[in-house]
């Protein structure tokens, strides 16, 4: 069985070895850091391989709050809050914030696994990307802008999940012809209208893109990331 990765943010010492060495037990690969500045980094930069965040408020440098918006924005993944703070102001503002679990320290590690494995199951038929302010739900095919729905029409949709299926790669429009429904005969500038459409939908200056960028003589590539 693959293990999943596990982000564990604690600057407690004693208290990362005990966790982490935990989850070895439960198949679980957990990466320790203590500084939020460096989890942060860290998970910038590879995101993808993480399944679930453990995070704890009182750190060095920021507020686990403060860092918890931040990673949430990168990717929306699942964050079970560990800390000290047991009083009922800060396990609303977690809830709030969308926080999955709240474990008041101290606990038994083994109620930390088990809380894991429950989060981890509720997200599992749930496939999502969050790129910034955008989140695309996988599964049913849909598109929020800060929450909105996009209303994409049919080929928008379909060059659009195109790019998201190959994020950080360049697409051809020879490519966009021929894996969607748009006719063999189809121009250039059409390719380029529906993607202008696509632009002005999420948000996303041609002049200043942030997600889709053109690709002169050969088409587009979608970035997670400036």
């Amino acid at each position: 069985m693959k293990s999943k990765s596990v982000l564990l943010i604690e600057d407690n010492i004693e208290l990362q070895e005990l966790i982490s060495t935990f989850l070895k037990d439960y198949n679980y690969n957990c990466i320790v850091y203590s500084e939020p500045f460096e989890a942060l980094k860290e998970f910038e930069e590879n995101h993808a391989k993480y399944s679930i965040v453990i995070l704890d408020l009182s750190l060095p440098r920021m507020d686990g709050f403060d860092l918890f918006k931040k990673i949430k924005k990168i990717k929306n993944i699942p964050i079970i809050i560990s800390t000290a703070r047991d009083d009922i102001g800060n396990k609303i503002y977690g809830f709030e914030l969308g926080a999955d679990d709240y474990l008041s320290k101290p606990y038994e590690p083994r109620e930390l696994v088990l809380r894991i494995d429950a989060t981890l199951k509720r997200y599992k038929d749930s496939e999502e990307l969050q790129i910034n302010d955008l989140r695309i739900d996988l599964n049913k095919r849909s598109v929020f802008l800060e929450n909105q729905q996009i209303e994409f029409t049919k080929i928008e949709a379909e060059i659009f999940f195109m790019f998201i299926e190959n994020i950080n790669k360049v697409v051809s429009r020879e490519d966009i012809i021929n894996q969607t429904s748009l006719k063999e005969d189809t121009k250039n500038r059409t390719i380029d209208m529906h993607v202008s459409n696509i632009r002005f939908k999420i948000n996303d200056d041609s002049k200043e893109s942030i997600y889709i960028k053109s690709i002169w003589g050969i088409g587009y590539k979608f970035c997670d990331n400036n």
